[in-house]
């Protein structure tokens, strides 16, 4: 798409470079290359974390998933506007009810009041991608219908294009652009959106981690309804409570909040450290208190997916850090992350363990784990290495679970729970390690090597009978050694000898002879010039040879 139908959103993007630019280390002659709009006014006054919220929920939803995105990079803005930005949400105006009929219909198939007992036209909650309204199945069951805003598709990709050409040329004209390569961040979050889009994915992901969280009694996940979702509407279990925040000191009276908080904190753990699949956006808009007195989790548009290995990295790093341990930790964060050019190995143990060591005598009501993690994600990035997506992500998600903890039970303490929970889920780890499936593979590959092994040793024995086998190992070569002590001796040796003529010359200064050489005694002189002979050889000698053995 041309920049000239993208022009207004392209300046937009600029005004929030020029006064945001700093926060992610942008330098001011590197803005003034990228923002040559002389309608783009730069403000030299310090923007808070909060305008930034306020900014992109001002320029609409492609921004605010945006800021949802950022969130997620501990590496490229500091924590405070990590946080604001998590707790970013798009309240917005709802679209009228003759457009949602249409897209319902449209997408069903069928008349609205064919498909569905009761539709309630006023929503229960308006969002940039869509809103939710309560409605009754012709059985009697109540379910929450989320139908698309018309036309956003078209909105996001015009956005996106926008968004492509900037990260274009900060990659191409800032070394942070060139470090961190925002081309790439900008398809990140193109193919998180165009999932985000696809209710059919968000289905799948209700149906995934309600299984997941079966064994939570106090959880549960609403359920789509199959038939009546499609890619633009997705119908769901109607879920009866308020949110989190609506809870006040005397509602929590009635609710075990100690025990809501440990089970939320047990099975994010649970779904982070051996499901691999987690919802991401636990903020507390998402989740309610029904009114049976469990937890509901909502809105799983966007869920995280950890491979296995980064499990066992995440694990020992939560661990590291709930034990106040910051030189592994920071170990194990070097080892997941990419190394840049300029990485300093000492500034990152310095600062993870100035991190970790200051949380580990806070009080219960201080500490914050998420906001730790994310605090050593940016230290982390500012030394010289790329963290993945995943450890911040998971700062995000554990900096959320406090706050929900804290309001369910201000006393509720994340590091205890995650030592109290460690050895159960090291346990699930190792059962699910030893599950049918893993013992059938690891037999296959047992029964591969077995069958491959009288082949291979009768390969190695005919080498060996026919001379033939052959050792290859890289190490020092001796002789080069050798040569290069022999050198240094002689060089020493050499010194000392012309240091016995300098002492020598020195001393025969004071014997008075007839033999003399410019009026001094000769014999004194002549040990003179064989040392300033000998030095000055020394001396081209080391020159010349230092020159020869001089790397190309």
């Amino acid at each position: 798409m041309p920049l000239a139908t993208n022009l207004k959103r392209y300046k937009d993007i600029a005004r929030l470079l020029v006064k945001y630019g700093r926060a992610a280390a942008i330098e001011r002659s590197e803005l003034d290359q990228l923002v040559a709009d002389p309608d783009v006014a730069g403000d030299t006054a310090e923007p808070k974390a909060e305008e930034l919220a306020n900014d992109l929920e001002a320029l609409g939803p492609t921004f605010v998933k945006l800021g949802q995105i950022l969130s997620t990079r501990a590496d490229l803005l500091p924590v405070s506007y990590l946080e604001a930005l998590s707790r970013l949400q798009d309240n917005v105006d709802p679209f009228p009810f003759a457009e949602v009929e249409a897209i319902v219909q449209q997408e069903l198939g069928v008349r609205l009041s064919k498909a569905f007992a009761e539709f309630d036209p006023q929503p229960l909650a308006a969002a940039s991608l869509g809103q939710v309204h309560r409605a009754a199945l012709r059985d009697g069951r109540a379910v929450a219908v989320k139908v698309q805003r018309p036309g956003i598709r078209e909105t996001i990709a015009e956005d996106l294009e926008a968004l492509a050409q900037a990260a274009e040329l900060a990659d191409k004209h800032t070394a942070i652009g060139r470090r961190y390569r925002f081309s790439e961040l900008v398809e990140e979050f193109r193919r998180s959106l165009v999932r985000e889009l696809d209710y059919r994915q968000e289905a799948e992901n209700l149906r995934l981690l309600g299984k997941n969280l079966e064994r939570f009694p106090r959880l549960i996940v609403p359920q789509p309804v199959e038939a009546y979702s499609t890619s633009r509407v997705l119908t769901m279990d109607y879920v009866r409570g308020r949110k989190i925040t609506e809870v006040g000191p005397l509602a929590r009276l009635d609710i075990d909040g100690e025990a809501l908080a440990d089970d939320l904190f047990r099975a994010y753990l649970h779904q982070i450290l051996v499901d691999g699949v987690f919802h991401a956006d636990p903020h507390p808009g998402n989740v309610f208190i029904t009114e049976d007195g469990r937890l509901a989790l909502l809105d799983l548009g966007m869920v995280g997916r950890l491979t296995p290995a980064m499990q066992e990295k995440l694990l020992k790093l939560v661990l590291a850090i709930a034990d106040g341990r910051g030189e592994e930790a920071a170990a194990i964060i070097a080892g997941m992350s990419e190394k840049l050019e300029g990485f300093d190995e000492r500034a990152l143990v310095r600062a993870v363990t100035t991190q970790v060591s200051a949380h580990r005598g806070a009080k219960v009501s201080d500490l914050q784990v998420g906001r730790l993690v994310l605090q050593v994600s940016h230290d982390a990035g500012t030394s010289g290495v790329r963290v993945p997506p995943e450890l911040a992500l998971l700062g995000k998600t554990l900096l959320h679970l406090d706050e929900i903890g804290r309001s369910l039970a201000p006393q509720f303490d994340p590091n205890a729970a995650i030592r109290r929970h460690a050895g159960e889920i090291t346990s699930e780890r190792m059962r699910r390690s030893a599950s049918p499936s893993h013992m059938f593979s690891a037999l296959t590959e047992f029964k591969e090597f077995v069958e491959q092994l009288p082949a291979r040793a009768n390969k190695i024995l005919d080498l060996v009978a026919s001379n033939e086998m052959r050792v290859k190992v890289e190490t020092i070569d001796e002789r080069l050694v050798i040569e290069g002590a022999e050198k240094i001796a002689n060089r020493i040796t050499l010194g000392l000898i012309l240091a016995a003529l300098i002492v020598g010359a020195a001393l025969l200064m004071q014997i008075q002879t007839s033999f003399r050489i410019l009026g001094y005694p000769g014999l004194a002189m002549l040990c003179f010039l064989a040392a300033a002979a000998g030095g000055l050889m020394l001396i081209l000698n080391i020159l010349v040879q230092d020159r020869r053995t001089r790397p190309k």
